[in-house]
């Protein structure tokens, strides 16, 4: 299997018109593997198969980046060996470090073959129809649901130089989910994706290391589903992207005073974009013409899209603490279900979500991201249910109490324990058939209509989710009430 960088170089020398036994001869490689590489077409990650091993040399692995990093900053003789780290590793942590040299010789080895060689181009400041300059920005806005509440957010900006068009999506973060979201969605909004973007740093989608840029591995995987060339400005060079820092400050004057409210993300995005676009009407400040008009240049100069838009994903395992929860970036807590306390999952981290997955790979559920350095907890009170179903005097001290409707509560607080039993069962029974909400409505249904055993509640909600009572008045039932009941119509 081809690394993701010459992967990259396969599909770029493509899509210049290169055939594929001009890439074969060109990088000395079989053309069946060139073929394989060009027409692939999706190169998001896949929720992996198979599990990890676990290394003695994992607790260490942080701070044998770091030497490393600091090595970027002297003399080539005066850097870190895989015997020096070794022997470093023995010296400073005698009593916990346990690796062999064999160990840190072959992780060595898979960190630099993996780190790309520094740039020796010089980046262009002529800028042609079709390249991007890509930033965040950061703005106070109010969320709809607590509007008296001033929150901080980030919106990633791309601008195209040649016309001054730039366009804008809302995120509570800049991590590299947050980045390849909003590109992927920018691109296909525009129905094409820029030939080259320019970056400021590696911030997001990748960090540097000197003057090396290690890449996350879902840029990279971004990058090669879509082809284009990503540069990064040089240190302390910030009029390389001098555009897009304009057209931050432009956004935010233009569309942010007062501060925005909103809501959803998945409604604020396809607003921004809007937004933005309405800005386009305005004239070039140099060439005078409407930017509108002018990007029609860069839109033709666009590449084209793949045929499946890239998932902006990443999967990661972690491990279950007793209730099931697990930790994400240090801070953040999330829980699966009970049922898998003290197991190894599988979880995918997108932008805005965060979703954990059995062992056979069938999602638990869904939670909303979080962000920052002040921990948190989020939990789906859902995926406990069948749990409480099984243990129904823990009811009055479950997060599920605080999801139903206060009327029906005092009413299950009144019943005996197994009573409240079958209600629960039977709620957690309808909610993994129908979802939480339609549950819900069925058992405050059948608890109204005093039939709480497991079996009328669960013929209740579906009969409620495929069939609706009708609620036409034009229908005569004087004729059923004759032949019925011997009652004469009027």
């Amino acid at each position: 299997m081809k690394s993701m960088k010459e992967q990259q170089r396969m599909g770029q020398l493509f899509a210049q018109g290169w055939s594929i036994s001009a890439i074969a001869k060109e990088l000395q490689i079989d053309r069946k593997t060139v073929r394989q590489y060009v027409y692939q077409e999706d190169y998001s990650a896949t929720l992996p198969s198979t599990p990890v091993r676990a290394s003695n040399l994992d607790a260490f692995k942080p701070i044998i980046q770091q030497w490393l990093a600091d090595d970027a900053r002297v003399r080539r003789k005066q850097r870190h060996t895989a015997d020096r780290i070794h022997k470093r590793l023995q010296e400073t942590f005698p009593d916990t470090y346990h690796s062999s040299y064999s160990t840190v010789q072959r992780y060595l080895k898979a960190v630099r073959a993996v780190r790309p060689q520094p740039s020796t181009g010089t980046l262009e400041l002529a800028w042609e129809p079709g390249v991007a300059q890509v930033d965040f920005g950061e703005a106070d806005a109010y969320w709809e649901s607590d509007a008296g509440t001033l929150i901080t957010v980030k919106y990633l900006t791309v601008s195209f130089p040649f016309s001054n068009a730039a366009v804008f999506q809302y995120f509570p973060g800049e991590t590299a989910e947050c980045v390849v979201e909003g590109l992927v969605t920018i691109a296909q909004w525009l129905g094409g994706m820029p030939v080259r973007m320019v970056f400021d740093n590696a911030t997001g989608i990748g960090r540097r290391m000197g003057d090396v840029i290690q890449y996350a591995e879902l840029f990279e995987r971004f990058q090669a589903h879509y082809r284009f060339e990503a540069t990064f400005c040089n240190p302390a060079s910030g009029h390389e992207k001098g555009n897009v820092e304009a057209n931050v400050g432009y956004l935010r004057r233009h569309l942010m005073v007062p501060p925005p409210v909103l809501g959803d993300w998945s409604q604020a995005n396809p607003a921004a974009l809007a937004a933005a676009r309405h800005l386009w009407s305005r004239p070039h400040y140099k060439k005078g013409l409407p930017i509108a008009e002018l990007f029609e240049s860069d839109r033709e100069a666009l590449a084209a899209l793949p045929a499946r838009p890239f998932r902006a994903v990443r999967f990661t395992r972690v491990h279950t603490d007793g209730y099931g929860k697990f930790c994400l970036d240090h801070v953040h807590w999330y829980s699966s279900a009970p049922d898998w306390a003290h197991r190894e999952l599988v979880v995918e981290i997108g932008a805005f979500t965060v979703v954990p997955y059995t062992p056979a790979g069938l999602p638990i559920t869904t939670h909303a991201r979080q962000y920052g350095t002040t921990r948190t907890d989020t939990v789906d009170p859902r995926t406990t249910l069948r749990r409480l179903s099984q243990n129904p005097g823990a009811f009055r001290n479950s997060p599920v109490r605080g999801l139903l409707p206060e009327a029906l509560v005092g009413q299950l607080d009144r019943f005996a324990r197994a009573d409240l039993g079958e209600c629960l069962k039977a709620l957690a029974d309808l909610s993994e058939r129908f979802g939480f909400d339609h549950a819900q409505r069925a058992l405050v249904a059948a608890v109204h209509a005093n039939q709480i055993s497991r079996s009328d509640i669960l013929v209740r909600g579906t009969r409620m989710a495929y069939w609706e009572p009708t609620t036409d008045s034009t229908i005569d039932l004087r004729q059923y009430d004759e032949a019925l009941l011997g009652v004469p119509r009027a």
